[in-house]
């Protein structure tokens, strides 16, 4: 539970949606901030969902993160073909097993660097099914970039004090035609990833991604190649394709009822 009208309440509502846990806000009446909780809510008041409880990564499992003034806090969560990486700076402040209170003990601290791998999220391979070969797209929330990120490599993340960042990991699948793919969702939404509830290859000449996607906004995509079509629910729709980072981009409306599926084809 956390007020969505306060100065740090896009911070808890970035922990909210990597914690796989129900949502909830204590905001009096008429003190709301909506644009945050469009991050986490969609119209028919569904949210998406992380499939565990949120956990720390294996490489800060016995590190302080709010004491020891050179640790991010990483905690990690996956949906049904991505994961979900929430980064926060919370050093200064931590809770008093004593007095049984947070206390600040560092009114100023500093930045911290850090960094983030695919194999942050524990169940990457799991994930990506078999003959994955580790590499994975990384989507940052607040930055908007997307990164290619090969196998045991790593990306360096920076944060100031109170600050937090939101990265979505997704496998990338090698097609048979040389081309790879990997479906980032929803990227308005804290947790993007969650919206891709269905995802299949089909191979012929030229390779098909089928995908079932819930809720609406701008959607995007990896792919090495220009997609020669895209459909929704059969319908052929305007995509735009960047050369430069892979990024195929769509806007999905509002769905016609609650909890409803678009079925989204691309054509590579």
């Amino acid at each position: 539970m956390f007020h969505s009208l306060h100065p740090m309440s896009e911070y808890h509502g970035a922990a909210r949606a990597v914690g796989g846990c129900a949502i909830y806000v204590s905001d009096k009446p008429g003190s709301h901030d909506f644009n945050l909780l469009k991050k986490l809510v969609f119209y028919d008041g569904s949210i998406l969902r992380a499939k565990l409880p949120g956990r720390p990564t294996k490489d800060f499992l016995f590190s302080d993160p709010s004491r020891d003034g050179k640790s991010l806090l990483k905690i990690w969560n996956h949906n049904d073909y991505s994961g979900v990486l929430g980064v926060f700076n919370c050093q200064g402040a931590g809770w008093c097993r004593v007095g049984k209170k947070n206390l600040i003990h560092d009114e100023q601290p500093g930045t911290v660097t850090s960094i983030i791998r695919s194999r942050d999220v524990g169940c990457s391979a799991k994930i990506a099914g078999d003959g994955w070969n580790g590499n994975a797209i990384i989507f940052s929330h607040l930055g908007g970039e997307v990164l290619y990120l090969p196998k045991n490599t790593s990306l360096p993340v920076t944060l100031k004090s109170r600050e937090y960042e939101v990265f979505t990991v997704v496998p990338v699948k090698e097609l048979s035609n040389g081309g790879s793919f990997a479906p980032i969702g929803l990227i308005k939404m804290f947790n993007s990833g969650g919206a891709v509830k269905d995802l299949r290859y089909e191979v012929d000449e030229s390779a098909i991604v089928n995908m079932k996607v819930r809720g609406s906004g701008v959607f995007r995509a990896y792919s090495s190649s220009k997609p020669k079509r895209v459909t929704v629910d059969e319908d052929a729709v305007p995509f735009t394709y960047n050369e430069g980072t892979g990024l195929v981009c769509i806007d999905l409306k509002i769905p016609p009822v609650e909890l409803y599926l678009w079925k989204i084809t691309m054509e590579l």
